[in-house]
Formats: C-alpha cells, sequence, structure tokens
C-alpha cells in the first residue's frame, strides 16, 4: 500500500437524479482539487434510498459509467462509485445494487453487488430490499497501484465473515458505500466501522449519503475515516460535506506487528 489522500464525498441527495449526478461530478473536481488520490461516493449517491422510487433508476446506468470513466481518467484519480442501480446480465430484468471502482485510466478495477440485502421490519422501519435487487454472489479484492482495495456495502458491514474473506483476499483498505438510517446509525455505525477496522487491521472508510429531511428514509450520515488501530481518522456531520484523511502504510504494518491478530488464529478450530 502506498500513502494516499482519501476523500469521502458525503453528498445529500434530491429526488432528481440527473441534478444529484451533476452535483457529485462538481464535489469529485473540489476532492481532487484537493489532493485527493482516491474519492468514495456514499450507497445509491444518486437518490435518497426510497426502495418505490430506486428500480426506475436503472436507465442511468450507462450514464453514470459513462461519466465515471470520463472523471476518473481526466484527473487521474481511482474513484469508488458508490452504489447504482445496474441491470444484471442474467436476461430476467434482475436488478444490482453494485459499486465499482475506477482507475486512473478510467477502467473498471473492481465491480462488487451487495451480497445481505436489508430486509428488516424495526423501529418504524419496514423495508424489503429483496424485492427490487438480486443479492450477489461474490468476495473481491483489487491490487491497485495505490493498494489492496475491498468494498463491501452497507448491511454487508454486520456479516464479518464477509470482512475475514476481504483480509484473505489481501485487503489493507475496505470501502463500505452505505444509507444508514436515523435507528440503526445512532446506535451501530460508529461501533461497526471501528471494530471491522481493528478486527481485521485494515483501513476502513464508510460512505453514507447526507440527511434529507424529505425522505421517507433518512440517512444517518457521519461517514467516516478508521485507522487500523480504531483511531475515527475523520468524520462528517449530516449534511453535505467532503472529509479527507492521509492513509499511511507505517501504520498498517505498525498495528499488524503489535498485535498479530491473523497470525494467531486457531484454524484448527474454526
Amino acid at each position: 500500500m502506498k500513502k494516499i489522500k482519501l476523500a469521502l464525498v458525503q453528498n445529500v441527495p434530491s429526488f432528481d437524479a440527473a441534478k444529484n449526478i451533476e452535483r457529485v461530478l462538481e464535489l469529485i473536481e473540489t476532492a481532487a482539487n484537493d489532493g485527493a488520490d482516491l474519492i468514495a461516493l456514499p450507497e445509491m449517491f444518486y437518490h435518497p434510498f426510497q426502495l418505490s422510487d430506486l428500480k426506475a433508476l436503472a436507465p442511468f446506468s450507462e450514464k453514470v459509467h459513462e461519466a465515471f470513466s470520463d472523471i476518473s481518467n481526466r484527473l487521474k484519480i481511482h474513484l469508488c462509485t458508490g452504489t447504482f442501480v445496474t441491470r444484471l446480465d442474467d436476461g430476467n430484468g434482475k436488478l444490482g445494487n453494485s459499486a465499482f471502482l475506477y482507475g486512473p485510466e478510467g477502467k473498471i478495477l473492481l465491480s462488487y453487488q451487495k451480497n445481505h440485502l436489508f430486509d428488516v421490519s424495526y423501529g418504524g422501519l419496514d423495508i424489503k430490499e429483496s424485492a427490487i435487487f438480486t443479492h450477489g454472489n461474490h468476495v473481491s479484492c483489487a491490487n491497485t497501484s495505490i493498494g489492496n482495495i475491498g468494498i463491501a456495502v452497507c448491511y454487508d458491514i454486520r456479516f464479518p465473515e464477509l470482512f475475514r474473506k476481504l483480509i484473505f483476499a489481501g485487503a489493507e483498505l475496505v470501502l463500505v458505500p452505505s444509507v444508514f438510517n436515523q435507528v440503526s446509525g445512532p446506535a451501530h455505525w460508529n461501533m461497526l466501522t471501528r471494530v471491522r477496522a481493528v478486527d481485521n487491521q485494515i483501513f476502513l472508510a464508510g460512505i453514507s449519503q447526507g440527511r434529507n429531511m424529505e425522505s421517507a428514509y433518512q440517512a444517518y450520515g457521519h461517514s467516516v475515516i478508521v485507522s487500523p488501530w480504531g483511531e475515527v481518522l475523520a468524520e462528517a456531520g449530516e449534511g453535505e460535506e467532503i472529509i479527507y484523511a492521509e492513509l499511511d502504510p507505517a501504520k498498517l504494518k505498525e498495528t499488524r506487528e503489535k498485535l498479530p491478530l491473523l497470525k494467531h488464529r486457531r484454524e484448527d478450530l474454526y
């Protein structure tokens, strides 16, 4: 892993997807001009997380890919797209909640389809993500010129097995585009991002939408960058904001030498 400057773009999407895409491109430009090597966006960065509306966003997929390929190539950055609605190549019209990592030549280095779908009913929330999306079936990590990068999405963070597989694939940084809500966010977001970083001795970045007060599903915000030692390197509030942190591979090495957790695993037991 190289020493890099990471930027998380926490936008507050309106109900106009085209305008949200334009705004995000402006924020990417700002982050790149501030020296960011890697820029990451939230889950469903172009619309509030209202399931009833998301299916209609599938036609934007090609436009989004073209825009992100162009801007990553022009600005010579690595870019995690956050997630957007994608049509799956299965001939059945199924949709994925998918994220991509673009390299500085405008090419896709990693694709990931959300594996754990958010089907829950609690605290006034009644959400069935599987009514819209098909779950993914792979866990993978990209060996890029700036380091080994993995992607998980939102609800995935509650499943430690997925993160351990990313570590075995060589992950040094895991990006987690998300839209935690105002019920689970205050209770678990900070805890989960720090615990996953500590347990797996990685840098972890949780990238959230900001809070749109007009949305039925209100995002928690609080995008965060955590070190392998569990330190919060940067954290946003609830509004539109770009946060930055320097990721130093020396911190990764130091942490893994202090506590050689992965070497101490009892593979004879689990």
